[in-house]
C-alpha cells in the first residue's frame, strides 16, 4: 500500500479528521466513510500509548493510516507513537529553525535522524520484517509535519520550510490568534504569508476546517491535506438536532 508521505507528495488531495481519544468507533466510522487518513490529537487530548496503540491498530485494519499530533517538544511519545505504526507526526510550536531541526531528528531514523530504531514493537511487526527493510521504509514514508502558532512562527517561516526533511507545515489559527499582538501582523494576513513560503518552497500545507464548504476552499485555495475539527464539526451538528421545532 502506498504510504500517506508518498501519496501526499506525489500531488494527491487527502482529506482527515482531528479527533482526540477515547474514540475507537469514531476511528471505524472515518474509516467507512473513506477519508483517507485520521489525525489523533495527543497534544490537547488524552496520551496513553496504550489506548492510542488501539485506534492505530483499528485504523490498520481499515487500511487507514494515522497521524498524531504530540505534545510540544516530546521526543519520547515521538518514539512510542511511530513505534506502534503511526505514519505520520504532527509537532506543535515550530517557532525556529532550531525547533523543526529538533522535530526532524526526533522522528526519523539514523542517519537521517536519532531516532531510537527497534523492529521488535508493532511497526516492526514484532520483529518479523527484516532491520533494513524496516529502516528504509520508516526513513522514506514517515510523514514529519510541524505547526506554526505564533508570530515568531510566521517570521522564521522562510527558515523553518528549509529544514531537510520536514514536509510540511499546518498553521494553528487559535493559537496564533491568541499569541499575537497590536504590533504584530494581523492573523488572516500572516495565514496568507506562511501559505505563500510553503508554496514557493515546494512544502506541503495542511488546514485544518470545520465545514465541507471550507474543505473545499482550502483545497481550492493550495492545501495538500485538510483536516476537519471533528469536536466542532460534531457539535454543530449535535446543537442543530437538538433545535427542531416542537
Amino acid at each position: 500500500m502506498t504510504s500517506l508521505r508518498a501519496r501526499a507528495l506525489a500531488g494527491e488531495k487527502l482529506l482527515g479528521a482531528l479527533l482526540r481519544m477515547p474514540s475507537e468507533e469514531l476511528v471505524e466510522m472515518l474509516a467507512v466513510a473513506e477519508f483517507d487518513f485520521v489525525l489523533i490529537d495527543c497534544e490537547h487530548g488524552p496520551a496513553d500509548i496504550t489506548a492510542l496503540r488501539n485506534h492505530i491498530a483499528l485504523a490498520a485494519v481499515h487500511g487507514v493510516p494515522v497521524i498524531v499530533r504530540v505534545g510540544e517538544n516530546d521526543r519520547g511519545q515521538i518514539l512510542r507513537v511511530l513505534d506502534q505504526g503511526a505514519e505520520g507526526i504532527l509537532a506543535p510550536h515550530l517557532d525556529t529553525v532550531a525547533d523543526a531541526a529538533a522535530l526532524v531528528d526526533a522522528s526519523l531514523y539514523p542517519p537521517v535522524g536519532t531516532r531510537g530504531f527497534a523492529t521488535y514493537s508493532r511497526a516492526g511487526r514484532f520483529g518479523e520484517v527484516d532491520p533494513g527493510d524496516h529502516l528504509e521504509w520508516y526513513l522514506e514514508n514517515t510523514l514529519v509535519l510541524g505547526m506554526i502558532e505564533s508570530p515568531d512562527g510566521v517570521r522564521n517561516v522562510g527558515d523553518i520550510v528549509a529544514t531537510p526533511r520536514l514536509d510540511g507545515i499546518l498553521v494553528g489559527p487559535a493559537d496564533l490568534a491568541a499569541s499575537t499582538g497590536p504590533d504584530d501582523q494581523p492573523v488572516p494576513e500572516a495565514i496568507a504569508a506562511v501559505h505563500a513560503e510553503l508554496a514557493r518552497a515546494g512544502s506541503l500545507r495542511m488546514d485544518i476546517v470545520g465545514t465541507r464548504a471550507a474543505a473545499e476552499a482550502s483545497f481550492a485555495g493550495g492545501a495538500d491535506l485538510v483536516i476537519y475539527n471533528l469536536a466542532s464539526s460534531l457539535m454543530r451538528h449535535l446543537r442543530d438536532l437538538a433545535s427542531p421545532e416542537r
